[in-house]
């Protein structure tokens, strides 16, 4: 189980900082991500950090999103920076699939002028 945290209203060019804490021991040799999904949308990866600490980012917010983690709280965050509309939706972690753990509640973001 996964508790998401940190979501909340914003204008665009806004920035938010997410956490996400594991209920297990996660490991440094498992992969982990952040998800978003859309009401009525399918859910979608963003962001993933590698057990040799590398990352990836989806096009749509690289060179905005940072993913991070702390492996001895079982703690993955992403600092999301230049927030833009689009970026609305509920945010998620979870390891990387195609297997996934329990998905957690998610936290809530929303870009409005």
């Amino acid at each position: 189980q996964f508790d998401e945290s940190g979501g909340g209203s914003v204008h665009p060019g806004e920035s938010l900082s997410l956490s996400c804490t594991a209920s297990r021991t996660l490991g440094r040799d498992i992969s982990v991500g952040w998800y978003r999904q859309v009401p009525g949308d399918k859910r979608e990866w963003i962001a993933r950090i590698n057990s040799d600490d590398s990352t990836d980012y989806a096009a749509s917010i690289k060179g905005r999103f940072t993913i991070s983690r702390d492996v001895a709280k079982n703690t993955l965050f992403l600092q999301m920076n230049n927030l833009k509309p689009d970026d609305s939706s509920a945010y998620y972690c979870n390891r990387i699939g195609p297997i996934y753990f329990n998905w957690g509640l998610g936290t809530r973001v929303i870009v409005s002028s």
